[in-house]
């Protein structure tokens, strides 16, 4: 399945840069589209409940261009897109989706302490937050709360778990605290969809152990009861140099998880939907080369 990338999408992540003095970055030429998927396909997701199937961004280590892979039906990614530079700046990246359904593609950028929303269509661009460069952990994992928007989850230094719920404009409304010092016990958050099959976005949590733990979703967004109690899904992932969801991969509208390996290659872990054993076998999906990019979202 593909998703189209517009020139309008290129154009607004320029306007950001443009807009913030720690970026001033040229970004030139033109980034290509791929053919698009229909609207109706894609707000077809949203109706059946079932996780989005959203592009893959990484950022280049050596000139901080950001490229797009769309999901493969079956499970895999497309060729690159390239977004274009003017990213290497960005202390942070982070997908800002305004619809569960995948319909549009904005971002996050962190530049300094400062958090910027930029949209894939329009001429929408502007700050949402400042002195988020507190956290030392940051990520999307698609909508908490129900508001069909983007929330975004991030842990400060004291070890302290932050939900900053996501508005239809882009904006993020008062953050709520979703954890108590604790998690610097953890070195990586990903995840985007429901994991554990009752229909609300979880969360996934790795122990610097290597253990991975989902953190259901309780649909709230009151302080201490954004999410449920954890639930081992395995060991070893300490292996992996990078974890992160697009939402479903594969097609069959299970969340998934996308892991790194440390020889740079991709490996796909398809969800069940059941808690107690979350995810497939994995099925590699990218050979070695993926060492080139320092930012997965």
């Amino acid at each position: 399945m593909t998703t189209s990338f517009t020139h309008a999408l290129r154009r607004a992540f320029t306007r950001t840069l443009a807009l913030s003095a720690a970026a001033l970055l040229a970004v030139c030429g033109s980034a290509p589209a791929p053919a698009a998927a229909s609207a109706d396909a894609r707000q077809g997701v949203l109706a059946a409940g079932r996780a989005p199937m959203l592009p893959l961004f990484v950022r280049r280590s050596s000139d901080g261009h950001l490229l797009a892979y769309e999901p493969k039906a079956g499970g895999g990614l497309e060729a690159a897109v390239d977004l274009g530079g003017g990213f290497a700046a960005a202390t942070a990246l982070l997908r800002a989706t305004t619809s569960e359904g995948g319909a549009r593609n904005d971002l996050f950028l962190r530049l300094g302490g400062e958090l910027w929303y930029t949209a894939e269509r329009g001429a929408s661009t502007m700050p949402v937050a400042s002195a988020m460069d507190v956290h030392n952990l940051i990520m999307t994992p698609g909508d908490m709360g129900s508001s069909a928007a983007a929330d975004i989850i991030a842990r400060d230094t004291a070890g302290a778990l932050w939900l900053y719920p996501g508005r239809a404009d882009g904006g993020l409304a008062a953050r709520v605290q979703a954890g108590t010092a604790g998690w610097n016990g953890m070195n990586a958050l990903a995840g985007y969809g429901d994991y554990t099959g009752d229909g609300k976005n979880d969360l996934l949590a790795r122990t610097t152990a290597g253990a991975l733990y989902i953190y259901p979703g309780t649909g709230a967004v009151t302080a201490g009861q954004v999410l449920g109690a954890r639930v081992s899904a395995g060991t070893g992932w300490e292996t992996y140099t990078a974890l992160v969801s697009t939402g479903d991969n594969d097609g069959d509208g299970r969340a998934d998880l996308i892991a790194r390996d440390p020889a740079g290659a991709l490996w796909l872990f398809k969800g069940t939907g059941v808690a107690s054993a979350p995810f497939a076998a994995r099925e590699k999906i990218g050979n070695a080369g993926w060492n080139a990019f320092n930012a997965f979202f």
